[in-house]
């Protein structure tokens, strides 16, 4: 593709992107020449809000001429991790400032996308934001971007180097459909030619760099701290960033992130069984004691919430996450399976270990503990994704384990990378959920008070609260009624 570099036109909605002013042109204009040939196809608007109460903040779905219908879909993406419109932290001032997006030129798939996002009143700070899934780098706008432009803050996301999906037939051999009892039939860019999962860090990283770049031009003097943060795949991609790039990352916050490890637990240890048993335990009329809902629940998955024969919380996750999720990772890491004949709940990946080289492929982009900047996890007890003892806790094991070695290295310890764990009592992996079963608890507004207490800990050496379970209405606190982990998955 052409490499080329332009200023967007104003668009039609004049009341939020407004004709570009001349100091805002050269302002866009330095920018671009800044980033040169680092981006192509660039766009640079000068913003009268940068946030969503702006329409124009966030692109249309298929937005991008020559790709293929759900490769390029923002305005689905960022309503994926947050809660829903009237749960959402609120938008409470208007945000004017400089939206730059394109493509990192020196991604040879040419799909890798960076977006930044530089207020006019900054803040002296930078955050670079994961994205969940295979979302693009839109998708932390409601949940990421409305809270730290509003405070001040510089913003830079990404889309881990990758388009998301398009619609294929069965016949396809990379096909996955949407749930066992779909006939739709989806393609994943992920699981394309050289779309390795190690990518998802080096564009996290790659991002960075742009950023800290990009703020330099813009305000002529490089920001005092740069924060990660992001959420599912995107709180993996911020664990790696705070392991590998300390030069670039003063801390994290991770939401619901993935954890990824060669050895049982994961992704595709766990997966197979929920989708083995849940038809079983459908048949038994929900039956919490059937053997079908016991297996569930064994293999790390939180008790159901039924809130009518057809609305349970597990039927949610049947429908929408468990098989196409497990399709798309067994098709990257161990493509020579057979997804369908063989079986999607019946796949075992302690025996494909000798059968193939999934082992190898997991630990390739596996997460390590070695933490190098201070990280805080915040994550839920209902999770049916990523169940909490298999993510969440499993990754501060691995921090526990690491920060032990003694042969690991003067720095990597908790006087100089603290790492906490804020359990919130009830909260899920998909927000909107909420809407639904509203036993769930929202995790959105302890992700960003964890943020703000992260700040606070690197800037002023505040003491960050210890590892806790946050009641059901409770806050992160700096005396908690309930250290370490919450008694239960599920409080009525």
């Amino acid at each position: 593709m052409t490499t080329l570099l332009r200023r967007r036109a104003p668009v039609l909605a004049l009341a939020c992107f407004v004709p570009l002013a001349a100091s805002a042109s050269t302002a866009c204009d330095k920018l671009l020449r800044q980033f040169g040939p680092a981006l192509a196809d660039a766009t640079c608007v000068d913003s009268a809000d940068l946030t969503t109460t702006n329409p124009d903040t966030t692109p249309a779905n298929n937005s991008i001429a020559g790709l293929p219908a759900f490769a390029f879909t923002p305005q689905t993406d960022r309503a994926t991790i947050a809660p829903s419109a009237a749960k959402r932290t609120p938008v409470t001032k208007v945000v004017p400032g400089i939206q730059l997006d394109g493509r990192i030129a020196s991604d040879p798939t040419g799909q890798a996308r960076f977006l930044l996002r530089l207020p006019q009143d900054w803040n002296g700070r930078l955050v670079v934001a994961g994205a969940s899934g295979t979302r693009s780098e839109f998708n932390g706008d409601f949940a990421w971007s409305d809270y730290v432009v509003q405070k001040g803050y510089a913003y830079a996301s990404q889309n881990k180097g990758v388009l998301n999906l398009q619609l294929t037939t069965s016949a396809d051999p990379l096909g996955c459909r949407l749930n066992p009892v779909s006939t739709t039939y989806v393609s994943f860019f992920d699981n394309g030619a050289n779309q390795q999962f190690s990518r998802w860090t080096e564009t996290m990283i790659k991002a960075a760099r742009l950023a800290r770049q990009g703020v330099l031009s813009n305000y002529g003097r490089q920001a005092r701290f740069v924060y990660a943060v992001g959420t599912s795949n995107g709180g993996y991609q911020v664990r790696r960033a705070v392991e590998t790039a300390p030069e670039l990352f003063d801390g994290g916050v991770d939401w619901e992130g993935t954890f990824v490890d060669e050895h049982a637990p994961n992704l595709l240890t766990d997966l197979p069984a929920a989708i083995l048993n849940y038809n079983d335990y459908a048949a038994s009329g929900l039956d919490a004691n059937s053997t079908a809902a016991k297996n569930i629940r064994a293999a790390g998955y939180p008790p159901d919430i039924v809130a009518s024969p057809t609305a349970t919380l597990w039927t949610s996750y049947w429908a929408q996450f468990w098989e196409v999720t497990q399709c798309q990772w067994q098709k990257r890491l161990d493509p020579t399976y057979d997804t369908y004949n063989s079986g999607t709940g019946t796949y075992n990946y302690v025996a494909r270990l000798s059968a193939s080289d999934v082992g190898a492929q997991v630990a390739s982009f596996a997460t390590t503990g070695r933490i190098q900047r201070p990280l805080v996890t915040v994550a839920g007890t209902m999770d049916a994704l990523l169940p909490i003892d298999h993510h969440a806790r499993a990754y501060a094991r691995k921090v526990a384990a690491a920060q032990a070695n003694d042969g690991w290295g003067p720095r990597h310890d908790e006087r100089d990378a603290p790492y906490r764990l804020y359990e919130v009592q009830n909260g899920n992996h998909i927000e909107t959920y909420q809407d639904a079963f509203p036993q769930l608890a929202l995790i959105e507004p302890h992700a960003h008070a964890a943020f703000d207490l992260l700040v606070a800990h690197v800037e002023t050496r505040a003491a960050l609260p210890a590892s806790q379970c946050v009641a059901k209405g409770d806050t992160i606190s700096p005396s908690p009624s309930q250290p370490g982990h919450c008694a239960a998955l599920y409080a009525p």
